[in-house]
């Protein structure tokens, strides 16, 4: 059983995911997918960092040779390839390889990495732009109006990426599982209504 979470940045779906590994008892990746794309390739975190989650420009280049071509066994990768899609290839090989136990993911088209599995269940977080909006401001210390700029920005990229690497487009209802709205849930809401899904699924 794997749970993917794409999110609205400022849902909490961060969050949401994180609770909701701890319940399961199974590990939780979400920056943590950064930091093993930097050990696995000996690129530094910080300029993974600086790309993570934004599209890049020459992927149809690598998946004309297969991801797992474009990605060796021992992290290579094809050369000339722009930083964007080297992270997202490093990440879609070790999404690929955390999947092989329970686990919970956070973005980086994890639910259209592993669209093949049948224990797969894909969630949505959105929330209420106001909430977002007072949530964004005080974690980053910014003011409302620099905080709903950045929801906007940084949406758009996620979209991006999204759209760029995978199929179903993001944030569309019909392409997850369940899509949730953390203002009206709260973060243990939410993560409850999961639980009560994989119940329901018979997957816990």
């Amino acid at each position: 059983m794997v749970v993917t979470i794409a999110r609205q940045f400022g849902s909490r779906g961060r969050d949401i995911g994180k609770l909701l590994a701890k319940k399961l008892s199974v590990d939780f990746y979400d920056r943590k997918l950064i930091e093993l794309a930097s050990q696995k390739s000996g690129i530094s975190e910080e300029y993974f960092e600086k790309v993570d989650e934004k599209a890049g420009n020459s992927l149809l280049y690598a998946l004309s040779i297969g991801a797992s071509s474009a990605v060796s066994s021992d992290y290579g990768i094809v050369p000339n390839m722009p930083m964007n899609d080297k992270l997202y290839l490093l990440q879609y090989d070790i999404i690929k390889k955390a999947a092989t136990k329970p686990c919970v993911i956070v973005g980086r088209c994890a639910d259209h990495v592993l669209a093949d599995r049948k224990d797969l269940v894909s969630v949505f977080i959105c929330a209420e732009e106001e909430a977002r909006a007072i949530h964004v401001s005080a974690k980053y210390n910014v003011s409302y109006d620099k905080a709903k700029t950045m929801m906007r920005k940084n949406d758009k990229a996620r979209a991006n990426y999204y759209n760029n690497y995978a199929t179903g487009g993001w944030g569309t209802p019909e392409h997850y599982d369940l899509c949730l709205n953390s203002t009206k849930t709260g973060i243990e809401g939410a993560v409850e209504m999961i639980l009560s899904y994989l119940r329901i699924r018979k997957l816990i």
